[in-house]
C-alpha cells in the first residue's frame, strides 16, 4: 500500500513537472514574441527616421546643385542657364560612371550561385564516401 501511495505521489509529481514545464515553454514563447515585436517596432521607427533623413538629404542635394549652377555662372560671368547646363552635364557623367560600376558589380556577381558552399558540400560528400569504403 505504501508502494501504491509512493507511485501515486511520483505520478502526480511527474504530471506537475510536466504541466509547469509546458507553462514555462508557453511563457517563454510569449516573452520571445513580445521581445521580437518590440525590436521590430524599434527597427521600423529607425527605418522611418532614415527615410526622413534621406528625403531631407535629397532636398539638400537639390539646393546644392542650384547653388553650384549659380556659382559656376557667377564665377565665370556666364548666364544662369549655362551654369545649369554644366551641372546637368556633370550629373549625367556621374550617372554614367555609376552605371558602369554597377554593371561591373552585377557581372561579377552573376549568376548568384553559392560556389564555395557547393564546393564544400562536394568535399563533404567525397569524405563521407571515403569513410564508407
Amino acid at each position: 500500500m505504501a508502494d501504491d501511495q509512493t507511485t501515486s505521489e511520483l505520478g502526480r509529481a511527474i504530471q506537475e513537472v510536466s504541466e509547469r514545464a509546458s507553462l514555462l515553454v508557453r511563457e517563454e514563447i510569449e516573452l520571445a514574441k513580445a521581445e521580437v515585436t518590440t525590436k521590430a517596432t524599434r527597427i521600423g521607427k529607425g527605418v522611418a527616421a532614415f527615410g526622413g533623413a534621406g528625403f531631407v538629404a535629397l532636398l539638400g542635394l537639390i539646393f546644392f546643385f542650384h547653388f553650384l549652377a549659380f556659382g559656376i555662372a557667377n564665377w565665370f560671368d556666364l548666364e544662369a542657364w549655362v551654369g545649369y547646363g554644366i551641372v546637368t552635364l556633370l550629373l549625367f557623367v556621374l550617372a554614367g560612371v555609376a552605371a558602369l560600376v554597377g554593371v561591373r558589380f552585377v557581372k561579377r556577381g552573376s549568376p548568384p550561385v553559392p560556389e564555395m558552399a557547393i564546393e564544400e558540400a562536394k568535399l563533404t560528400r567525397e569524405t563521407l564516401e571515403e569513410v564508407r569504403s
